[in-house]
């Protein structure tokens, strides 16, 4: 009888990719099964990116160190062991193994290994790795939406964040390998895509010495089968006229866009290291929105950066209320090892971070409320996801990223809806979150 696997994925969609292609790789030796209890081998994928994450991914590790019993097996893999793998081998002693985020395609072989060995550490000084077509992969979503990343790793260092040294450098995929995985996940019933890397905007750049997001998504709005292209992680300065004009030209790309802006004062944002200025983030806004009317757009914003004024954060307020986003997350700023901006004296109170945090998530959900309104009396495309207790069913429309963004109550249907597939709603309510509306006959 085949050992058992079950594998826990904390952390953004690039990690779950990376957890469903390890899962590919584990299940031509063990038998998957969804609860921990129930396996001989229990893979941790973990996450750094700030100090909650590091948190939840080592109590996550604890708690299923519990489960530990004569000859299972405990792996902890991604961005939490990359930076510290073997630390948390020597400090958790029911830990058997560690996997760097550059080696996860080695996973069968660091569980091998682990079941003798108990400190195997396989990491990558520099990770290079990037699953292409080929490489097994069992998917974890839905069936009718999958994450396709593009790209991996950073070349845009921002002086808060840690993912250049735990990822590595950018890297992009090859156009005809993403190509032909998204012709693969349509024939499965795929009919959403989201596309991730750390920077979208930037695909290409490094293997073609162009920006080829354009291009790509012409190709993949070709393939048939699939009905919505969600462009995830977009930085606004590789944010090209063209990719503006394509998006309004193929229907299959959500009008939506993911622009993580980070601030609203440019002082603060040279220290982050970003590019560009807050005024030219706040134009090319106004050229989606001429351009895509109907456009969505979500963003995420820091509070608290080190060495940020007062008059600075009431520049991030202003161009909160200016631009009026319809959809923001905001962050208390972490510090963190080994960053720039973690190694400055001038660090705000945690305190005055958190505060600064509210009034800004207080600002924009009066300012969402508004942005929501504006469907109520349209008829909106809705992609069904479930059925409810209360026997409605809820779905999203092209400006709702899964398990992020809000979803639509729908209600008054003559037939019983199916996961999966798409139908015409009209919105009869708004709140600052979500839309309840009617099935069109």
């Amino acid at each position: 009888m085949s050992k058992k696997f079950a594998v826990i994925t904390l952390g953004c969609p690039k990690n779950q990719v990376d957890s469903e292609v390890m899962t590919g790789l584990l299940e031509q030796e063990y038998d998957l099964v969804l609860a921990p209890e129930e396996a001989d081998v229990i893979i941790v994928n973990t996450c750094t990116f700030i100090d909650q994450a590091k948190e939840e991914s080592v109590n996550t590790i604890l708690e299923l160190a519990q489960l530990k019993e004569s000859g299972k097996i405990l792996v902890a893999t991604g961005c939490l062991t990359q930076r510290y793998g073997e630390q948390l081998l020597q400090e958790i002693p029911e830990l058997d193994g560690a996997v760097g985020t550059g080696k996860i395609e080695e996973i069968v072989e660091v569980v091998a290994k682990a079941g003798k060995d108990r400190a195997y550490f396989l990491g990558a000084e520099n990770p290079d790795y990037l699953y292409t077509e080929k490489t097994p992969r069992r998917r974890s979503t839905p069936e009718y939406y999958a994450y396709v990343k593009i790209a991996e790793g950073c070349d845009n260092f921002c002086t808060y964040c840690v993912i250049p040294h735990v990822r590595g450098r950018f890297r992009s995929r090859r156009e005809e390998s993403i190509i032909s995985e998204v012709k693969a996940l349509s024939a499965e019933g795929v009919k959403e895509i989201l596309l991730i890397a750390q920077d979208t905007t930037r695909y290409g750049l490094d293997l073609y010495g162009e920006v080829r997001l354009p291009q790509l998504l012409r190709r993949l709005a070709q393939i048939e089968g699939i009905e919505w292209i969600r462009l995830m992680y977009c930085y606004p300065e590789m944010f090209t006229d063209e990719l503006i004009e394509t998006m309004k030209s193929e229907p299959k790309i959500c009008r939506y866009v993911d622009l993580p802006l980070q601030h609203g004062d440019d002082k603060v944002l040279h220290e982050m290291n970003r590019r560009g200025t807050a005024a030219e983030a706040e134009e090319l806004i106004h050229k989606l929105r001429q351009a895509l009317p109907e456009i969505v757009i979500r963003t995420t914003m820091i509070t608290g950066f080190p060495g940020e004024s007062e008059q600075e954060f009431q520049s991030l307020l202003s161009y909160v209320k200016r631009v009026q986003f319809d959809r923001l997350g905001v962050f208390a700023y972490s510090q963190e090892e080994g960053t720039t901006a973690g190694r400055r004296e001038d660090q705000i109170p945690s305190k005055i971070r958190e505060n600064r945090r509210e009034q800004v998530m207080a600002l924009q959900y009066e300012i969402a409320l508004e942005r929501q309104r504006r469907w109520v009396g349209q008829t909106l495309k809705v992609l069904v996801e479930e059925e409810l207790p209360d026997g409605r069913f809820s779905g999203r429309t092209q400006g709702d990223a899964p398990e992020i963004d809000g979803q639509v109550y729908i209600k008054g249907f003559a037939r019983k809806l199916k996961p999966g597939e798409f139908v015409q709603v009209t919105i009869t309510q708004a709140d600052s979150y979500d839309l309840i509306g009617e099935v069109v006959s």
